[in-house]
């Protein structure tokens, strides 16, 4: 870098690290409030279809549309139209409606012990707003396409950040042109992942360079492996909680569904998929209270299965394992819990080459020694999973990041409209507000998460559970702090 003789020119009120879901509807947000000289930066070498599918429920979707209402009504029509098509080519094959689809939970035996809805109207029902399934690189794309392009840039790996208090400022340095490393710590489409080179042609990015931008403020919203957290958090007392740390649950399973024997594929849809569901959970409640292990079967065609196994394993168990190795974990893990033979054959018979692992990881919100890691470091602040990640069990994670972008959003904004984007106490003040907000409800949140509560509790407790954070609207909270 050029030694800097005078004051550098200052590029962008805001810039955001992270062009996920969470990244952009931030931008979204500080938009809808006048801020509009921003930038959103990714290390993706282009934005592919990767990622998993995510569930928004009803506290993320009231988030959602808190941030931008115009997101909101397109997310809800896509979906609209996804249902339509759906219910139209179902009642085309059976010649009547189908009831609305459902997620159950089901012992050993073939008993259901729970059962949750997956449709928008009985969530909207109980809880005055619904619930969307949608893939996260469909409301990455959804969101995406709401910003000006030019306030969106792939290809920029961040690999520094510095305050620079003489300028009033931070600087970020970005790395482009660069294959991205593997990232242990997330799960894209594995078929995408190693097709990324056939759609992104190398030839036309020149050599590696490195750029640099100033802002007023930085978001972080780079994920569970963020960057951004590692560069704040290096010659700190927060250096130790710079990388997450493996939960101690983690997945086997099937990467695509495959057939099975005709037999055995009707034995197990009569004994465990009750009535309109594609997808249950089954666990042994009298091998542990906790739901783990637990198996998630899905079923899209007749005689087609997929299955993800969830289980205490040892990190060392899972990692650099060849297909036939995974099958055998499972299968063994399986016999330990006592399952019933139809799940150890159906494991038995997966396509080695199609297996995956997952070990889930996270990232406390909260820790119990004295050196509790600040979610902002002067100019700099953290959101989503590179502040809370959490591993994928109760369907917080995005739904929590909404909340965290309409609460940076809504006291970003009130910085700016008192014209203290210059002023680091205001700066630190506001981001020490957000942090007191979110803090303790995702410390609550990821307990929750860690052990699976919402789904082994008693209808009692999972009531309250689902009033206390489906029932929640970040917005009127908001608006009772300005």
């Amino acid at each position: 870098m050029k030694p800097e003789n005078s004051s550098p020119k200052i590029d962008y009120d805001v810039a955001i690290i992270g062009a996920g879901p969470i990244g952009l509807a931030t931008a979204l947000g500080l938009r809808q409030r006048g801020i509009e000289n921003i930038i959103v930066l990714d290390q993706t070498r282009a934005f592919r279809k990767v990622g998993q599918g995510l569930g928004l429920l009803p506290n993320g979707l009231r988030a959602l549309k808190y941030i931008n209402p115009q997101a909101y009504e397109n997310i809800k029509a896509t979906i609209e139209q996804q249902k339509n098509s759906l219910q139209v080519s179902q009642e085309t094959e059976t010649g009547k409606k189908t009831p609305s689809p459902e997620w159950n939970h089901i012992n050993v035996n073939g008993e259901k012990i729970r059962s949750f809805p997956l449709g928008y109207n009985e969530y909207f029902e109980k809880y005055g707003e619904g619930r969307i399934s949608i893939s996260w690189y469909d409301l990455q794309t959804q969101l995406r396409t709401l910003l000006p392009v030019e306030r969106v840039r792939a290809n920029h790996r961040c690999i520094n950040v510095v305050t620079e208090p003489e300028f009033q400022c931070v600087r970020a340095d970005f790395v482009s042109n660069q294959e991205v490393e593997t990232n242990p710590y997330a799960h894209w489409d594995d078929t995408q992942e190693k097709n990324k080179s056939s759609s992104v042609n190398s030839a036309q990015f020149p050599e590696s360079e490195i750029t640099s931008i100033r802002a007023k403020l930085l978001i972080g919203v780079d994920g569970i492996n963020s960057s951004v957290r590692q560069i704040i958090y290096k010659d700190t007392p927060y250096s130790g909680y710079s990388k997450p740390e493996y939960c101690g649950v983690g997945a086997i399973g099937s990467g695509a569904t495959y057939q099975v024997p005709e037999a055995l594929s009707q034995e197990i849809k009569e004994r465990f998929f009750h009535s309109y569901s594609r997808a249950v959970t089954i666990t042994n409640r009298q091998i542990s209270e906790s739901d783990v292990p637990r198996i998630i079967l899905f079923s899209p065609q007749p005689s087609q299965f997929g299955y993800l196994l969830h289980a205490a394993f040892p990190l060392e168990s899972l990692l650099e394992k060849s297909g036939e190795e995974l099958i055998n974990i499972a299968v063994e893990e399986l016999k330990k819990a006592d399952f019933p033979e139809i799940i150890l054959q159906l494991v038995a018979l997966s396509s080695p080459d199609k297996m995956i692992q997952r070990p889930y990881y996270t990232h406390h919100a909260t820790v119990s020694a004295p050196d509790q890691p600040k979610w902002n470091i002067g100019r700099v602040v953290l959101a989503g999973d590179a502040a809370h990640g959490m591993p994928p069990f109760i369907g917080q994670g995005a739904n929590q990041g909404l909340e965290d972008a309409a609460a940076i959003a809504t006291l970003v904004a009130e910085i700016n409209k008192q014209n203290q984007l210059d002023d680091i106490t205001a700066i630190e003040a506001a981001f020490s507000r957000y942090e007191a907000l979110r803090r303790p409800f995702v410390t609550y949140i990821q307990e929750e998460t860690l052990i699976g509560k919402p789904f082994s509790s008693s209808d009692e407790k999972l009531q309250k559970y689902n009033q206390a954070v489906l029932s929640r609207n970040i917005g009127e909270i908001m608006q009772t702090l300005l």
